[in-house]
């Protein structure tokens, strides 16, 4: 059976294509999410995507989904800071998880600099636009494939 990765996207990720470009580029979330399914294809990995401006949905989405998961990457978006919730789940869960930033979240206002998600995920991609995704899936499918 092949290995599912969860990909959560958070607030705001759903205006992708119409947010400022400079920072977070020209694609749209279905743009995105149809290149890790390309991505995961290669890699024999089956991905379920999941957006939401409400951090109980992620939560809810997260107890749902783990049971049928391997591993989780998530861009937590304004949640990043905040979401203790949203990282109380993805710990329940038990999974490797990878924190995905469209932007450098360190290059930018001191605010976003700051992660609850960092210090128990298994790494951060941050400023390599859409291509972060791509990384990360990469990286997660080597862990959980050893």
């Amino acid at each position: 059976m092949p290995a599912t990765i969860l990909v959560i996207n958070g607030p705001n990720l759903n205006n992708l294509g119409k947010r400022d470009a400079s920072l977070y580029g020209n694609k749209t979330l279905a743009n995105i999410q149809s290149d890790i399914s390309d991505k995961a294809a290669t890699l024999g990995i089956e991905v379920k995507f999941f957006q939401s401006n409400h951090e109980g949905s992620i939560v809810d989405f997260i107890q749902e989904s783990s049971a049928g998961a391997d591993g989780v990457i998530i861009n937590a978006g304004a949640l990043t800071q905040v979401g203790y919730s949203i990282l109380d789940a993805l710990l329940d869960a038990g999974l490797p998880f990878i924190e995905v930033h469209l932007s450098n979240i360190h290059a930018r206002e001191k605010f976003r600099q700051e992660s609850v998600f960092a210090a128990k995920a298994i790494g951060q991609m941050a400023g390599f636009g859409p291509s972060g995704y791509i990384y990360a899936i990469d990286h997660l499918s080597a862990v959980i494939n050893g």
